[in-house]
């Protein structure tokens, strides 16, 4: 099932100003919602919605809170985000940590004590489109094993890096494990299985089952032990800088995952007189990726490019939706 752009931001924003929201905020975090169903990441656009709705209903996301800053030394400050909606709580850091790149070159802020930033790779893109290299991560509650182990004791911790470029950023979002719980979810209900082995079952089996892998908790790591101890870094440091919880003091359960720490990090080119240089940099090592070509019909793709291919698409033709949870979305109303 698809529908407009417009009609899917509409829908979202009703729900949002009947659950709290004011409208400025609420079509901020809508649109956010929406863009991320228009460039293909449904698992944190519209599917994640009625999730959130519930944790609003629930308190654990507060509507109306501000994130403030509550320490800082030159390009780095350390944010509280008070329980806010982790996608405005993410997506006004990022733009704080941009004015801090335009003063100094780079910034860096530290958010704690916010929640589920939904899909990361936004506040990449939101960086690249202003001309700027975007870093940022998160933790999350325990939700992949460290390699060695059955349990659940670290998290998957997505981390986005983003390269300005005219012809097309380059952003990577990434999660620690080979899929998402998000992506695991889509590829479930949609009825299809993994295009590689995403984890272990509840036999202790490599598996492209993404229900298998739901049940057992036991999602692949990327890189097997380099990604495991990559997690466990990310987390480390976030945790330190924000001075937040790390994912051991996080809640297990996924509708209680708050008081996460988050790290964003933007660095202005133009500091070091390299705008034009970066520019041209990023499109030769992109020629030279793309071609030539292995073999017919075969394509190499950079980190981004699918996403904009999507997005065009999508605005085409209109937004896929799963019909079940679009009803959901509308019964809220």
């Amino acid at each position: 099932m698809r529908i407009p752009y417009p009609e899917l931001f509409d829908g979202l924003l009703r729900v949002l100003l009947r659950v709290g929201f004011d409208q400025q905020p609420g079509a901020l975090c809508a649109r956010l919602f929406a863009e991320a169903s228009r460039d293909g990441v449904y698992s944190h656009g519209l599917n994640r919605f009625p999730q959130f709705v519930r944790m609003i209903k629930s308190g654990v996301v507060n509507v109306t809170a501000e994130p403030e800053q509550i320490a800082g030394f030159g390009s780095l400050e350390r944010w509280d985000g008070k329980s806010g909606p982790g996608n405005l709580n993410a997506y006004r850091c990022m733009e704080r940590t941009m004015v801090l790149s335009r003063e100094h070159g780079i910034g860096c802020l530290a958010l704690s004590n916010t929640n589920h930033w939904m899909r990361g790779g936004s506040y990449g893109w939101q960086a690249a489109e202003a001309g700027l290299i975007g870093i940022c991560w998160t933790n999350t509650l325990p939700n992949l094993p460290p390699w060695g182990s059955s349990d659940p004791r670290i998290g998957n911790n997505p981390m986005v890096i983003a390269v300005p470029r005219a012809k097309g950023h380059v952003v990577l979002d990434m999660a620690m494990s080979q899929f998402s719980y998000g992506a695991l979810a889509s590829h479930r209900m949609r009825g299809e299985q993994l295009p590689v082995d995403g984890g272990f079952d509840s036999a202790g089996q490599l598996t492209r089952d993404p229900a298998a892998i739901e049940v057992s908790k036991r999602p692949l790591p990327i890189g097997y032990w380099k990604g495991s101890g990559l997690a466990l870094l990310l987390d480390m440091v976030g945790a330190t800088l924000s001075g937040g919880c790390a994912t051991y003091q996080i809640p297990a359960d996924a509708e209680k995952e708050t008081r996460l720490s988050q790290v964003f990090i933007a660095i202005d080119p133009a500091a070091v007189g390299q705008t034009g240089a970066s520019v041209n940099l990023a499109d030769q090592i992109l020629e030279h990726l793309q071609s030539p070509r292995p073999s017919e019909g075969e394509h190499v793709r950079y980190p981004g490019e699918r996403v904009l291919q999507t997005r065009k698409e999508n605005l085409a033709n209109g937004i896929p939706v799963e019909p079940a949870i679009w009803r959901d979305v509308q019964a809220l109303v």
